[in-house]
């Protein structure tokens, strides 16, 4: 077997990995759209909860500081699955009070450190 790599044995290789990443490019793409269709939740209707918090959110300009899901500053944490993280997402009543006491812990007037507003939420 010959060790030079001539021009149709570059050409076919050059047409092989071409095709062979078309052919995955294809079906990534495929199995991403099925999965957009499939578990999407944009066409769910928002409930009550949801539509105050977004208020809370945009009036407060929480995006100034906060991140949800990669959109916003990093100025401070993300908060997509801050309820995760403490482990109080199907506890709405506990998540209240994490939030609530996590908010009037934050201590103030300190130098240099990164401080949240308290808001009046409730």
């Amino acid at each position: 077997m010959s060790e030079i790599l001539t021009k149709s044995r570059a050409r076919n290789v050059f047409y092989g990995g071409s095709l062979f990443f078309i052919a995955i490019f294809v079906g990534l793409t495929v199995h991403s759209h099925r999965y957009v269709v499939d578990q999407s939740t944009a066409g769910m209707e928002l409930s009550e909860q949801v539509v105050t918090g977004k208020h809370v959110w945009e009036r407060h300009s929480c995006i100034n500081c906060h991140t949800l899901h990669g959109e916003g500053a990093y100025f401070a944490p993300e908060l997509g699955n801050v309820m995760t993280r403490w482990g109080v997402r199907d506890d709405p009543e506990m998540a209240w009070q994490m939030l609530d006491g996590w908010m009037k812990a934050q201590p103030s007037r300190i130098e240099g450190r990164r401080q949240m507003p308290f808001f009046e939420l409730t």
